[in-house]
């Protein structure tokens, strides 16, 4: 039973339903699995064995249920949501010693689908990064190669689902955090539209930028994942009700969309499909390998009878400053309750109360938290905001306004996720500015609050990593990008097994 964390999501449903095996032969193998490549990866910051095992155990009890559609089966939450009875420390000191007495919206619709949490991943401290780099309990590393980042800041959920520790992972995609470790690690990862996903119980990095998604081996394990934890959440006021939408928005079955598009020939799926190539995005320095992939892909989709746009984004240019101007600023607002006396750890030898702030958000906070708390506070001081965060506000309405009439003549736009496969650690350690770089091909979708799923399109012919791309809808069109996405798969050859573990 050793190997059976390595089926996909979808293939484990069967099983448990068929009744081939239980919730507590995929908990003990997926646990194993964990103990097997955890000293190699540092995927996760806390295995949650016990619970894990007495949740396992008391679903068998009860037995495989319809109404649970992930009864059973073993995921993984980003160490930024809250479980309870379980620390979320946000990869900082700062909070290494926080239990939440509550579950976040996530956490609460997995357990109600049955879905059994073996584990918290590790992270960029509270998501500041693009390589996982970041935590102050040590980098995670890629599984397909160790010397690699495994992208960021959704590292360790990525990374634990590609090495089979788990069968799918929650992250938070805040600036590319869940498509970009995707890319890297050669999973599945989707961003949702914002608003499509409670961020109830999530610690906030930037408030108008954050989103919860899915990681998975596959479109359709994606797919599951997702249709668990979206919807409405009365608890948390950016979620978006659908039924009160002007539009009068139809309810989407994202499961039966990542089916239609699988099950069916892909010509089936993408013939006629409009799909616009934004050349910002492909005349954006990508490397040779990483665009000889991705042309490949183009290639394969125009054979299939898809219809190649090409399509212009304007303001994309000024993408990656916005972002970090207006992503920074909401981090210092977010993180100054963290001071020391009302949350997080405080400094023992400090005489005044300036004092006491400084040493202890000095010892809590790593480097990356601190250099953007600084960049968000000056671009919020006096003299500074018209200059810096409202101009970055303006870009980011032109930007929406560059999407929307992309996307009128278009069903999706594709782009590679990242302009070079992953990086090894430390290239980016002397250049903060290098690594902001790195997110300039996702960024943008945050800003403009829309969906993206990236998937891997193959392998770098030199690095032999995985090239992600990523799929870009309209405003809560998950399901055509399932749709689509599904079909795309049909087109590629797998990836095979990572060759780190």
């Amino acid at each position: 039973m050793s190997d059976l964390c390595s089926m996909s999501l979808s293939r484990a449903l069967l099983g448990l339903r068929r009744r081939e095996y239980g919730a507590l032969d995929l908990t003990r193998s997926c646990l194993e699995r964990i103990r097997a490549t955890e000293p190699y990866l540092n995927a996760c910051i806390s295995v949650l064995e016990e619970s894990a095992l007495e949740r396992a155990a008391a679903l068998d009890e009860i037995g495989p249920r319809e109404d649970k559609p992930l009864w059973g089966v073993p995921v993984m939450l980003k160490d930024i949501i809250c479980l309870k009875g379980h620390p979320c420390t946000c990869a900082s000191r700062f909070v290494e010693n926080f239990i939440p007495f509550y579950d976040a919206g996530v956490a609460s619709r997995l357990k109600e689908a049955g879905a059994v949490i073996v584990a918290k991943n590790n992270l960029d401290e509270f998501a500041m990064g693009s390589g996982t780099e970041n935590s102050a309990f040590g980098p995670t590393r890629n599984p397909w190669d160790l010397a690699r980042v495994p992208g960021g800041s959704s590292g360790g959920s990525a990374a634990a689902v590609a090495a089979a520790q788990a069968f799918g992972a929650l992250g938070t995609d805040t600036g590319g955090s869940i498509r970009l470790p995707a890319g890297f690690c050669g999973c599945v990862g989707l961003k949702p539209t914002y608003g499509r996903v409670s961020r109830f119980g999530v610690v906030a990095f930037g408030s108008s930028f954050d989103q919860v998604g899915p990681l998975a081996r596959s479109v359709e394990d994606c797919a599951r994942l997702f249709e668990v934890i979206a919807g409405p959440d009365p608890r948390d006021a950016t979620s978006a009700r659908l039924d009160l939408h002007p539009g009068g928005l139809p309810e989407q079955d994202f499961v039966r969309a990542a089916l239609e598009g699988g099950e069916r020939e892909p010509q089936d799926t993408l013939k006629g499909l409009k799909i616009g190539l934004a050349r910002e995005f492909w005349d954006s320095g990508l490397t040779p390998e990483v665009e000889r992939v991705c042309r490949g892909l183009l290639d394969k989709l125009a054979d299939a009878g898809a219809v190649l746009e090409p399509v212009s984004l304007p303001h994309q240019k000024y993408a990656v400053a916005s972002y970090y101007i207006m992503s920074s600023a909401e981090a210092s607002t977010n993180l100054a309750r963290f001071d020391g006396v009302r949350y997080g750890r405080r400094a023992e030898q400090a005489g005044e109360l300036d004092e006491l702030y400084v040493a202890s958000r000095s010892a809590g906070f790593g480097p990356e938290a601190q250099r953007r708390i600084m960049l968000g506070t000056f671009v919020l001081s006096s003299g500074y905001y018209d200059a810096y965060y409202r101009k970055a506000a303006q870009i980011r309405r032109l930007l929406r306004g560059d999407f929307d009439r992309a996307l009128e003549n278009c069903r999706l736009i594709l782009a590679p996720t990242c302009t070079r496969t992953a990086w090894n650690f430390g290239f980016t350690e002397n250049d903060p500015l290098l690594a902001y770089k790195m997110d300039l091909l996702t960024v943008t979708l945050n800003l403009v609050g829309l969906p993206g799923l990236a998937l891997p399109a193959g392998l770098g012919d030199e690095s032999r990593l995985p090239v992600g791309v990523q799929l870009m809808g309209r405003p809560f069109d998950e399901a055509a990008l399932f749709r689509t996405a599904a079909a795309v798969e049909r087109l590629l050859p797998p990836l095979g097994k990572p060759g780190g573990v």
